[in-house]
């Protein structure tokens, strides 16, 4: 794949604009990026290192997947492909996973396991000195949790591309969050990213799948409405809610 394809221009400019618009990273920064396997993740550790090349400033990267526990899991495959690749990973073996969709667990699963493996990817961040912790989350993914709290959790609100936590001991950025997840899609395919499938038992039937699978039928009917949606997220008219 060239370097310049049209899909890495478009990429390396959305990535630029969210990278600038919120102030994400400075000179001198640690950086823990949490891979989860998907392209998402793998896209965005593979970004932000080759912007090391051409990029005034100097930051530190630290790759780190927890694995939730389940039979069939792929850490040892995705070190192997980060070694290849020229990443170091740390790969963090627990039982998120199993323990969410166990009996003693009355949450949503995935909620629960997802804040299990925040919560230890910040422990991991303060244990080896990082002051960043970096999420693949996409622009769908932005739109999807909006949709996911107005529908489930009866507010509005979603991810944001960067926010502080513990007093502003940590960031949590976002660089991919003005990149569509088609764009990445291509891109990882460009790459020649392998697929690691997700052994999570839930993983094809959560309520985040039902609402990709409602917004896919809604932008199929008019191109304009994923932009509008997005854009709709920055330009809230408070005095028309409900109070």
């Amino acid at each position: 794949m060239s370097k310049y394809s049209y899909t890495y221009k478009v990429l390396n400019r959305n990535v630029g604009r969210a990278l600038h618009r919120y102030d994400m990273i400075s000179d001198g920064d640690r950086i823990l990026v949490g891979l989860s396997g998907g392209k998402d993740s793998l896209t965005l550790m593979w970004i932000l290192s080759e912007r090391l090349s051409r990029i005034p400033i100097d930051y530190e990267l630290f790759a780190v997947y927890i694995d939730p526990g389940f039979e069939d899991g792929f850490g040892e495959s995705l070190s192997e492909y980060c070694r290849k690749t020229g990443f170091k990973l740390k790969v963090e073996y627990t039982d998120y996973g199993i323990f969410s969709h166990s009996s003693q667990n009355r949450e949503n699963p995935c909620f629960l396991c997802s804040r299990l493996r925040r919560k230890r990817l910040f422990e991991i961040a303060d244990e080896i000195g990082c002051n960043k912790l970096a999420l693949g989350h996409n622009k769908d993914d932005i739109i999807e949790t909006l949709f996911l709290n107005i529908c489930y959790a009866g507010e509005i609100s979603t991810m944001v591309p960067s926010q502080s936590f513990f007093k502003e001991r940590f960031t949590l950025i976002r660089p991919l969050a003005f990149v569509d997840d088609d764009v990445i899609r291509r891109f990882a395919q460009e790459k020649g990213c392998p697929a690691f499938v997700n052994p999570c038992p839930t993983a094809k039937v959560s309520k985040r799948q039902e609402i990709k699978t409602f917004l896919k039928q809604l932008y199929s009917g008019n191109k304009k409405v994923k932009g509008n949606i997005f854009r709709a997220m920055s330009h809230v008219k408070t005095e028309y809610l409900l109070r």
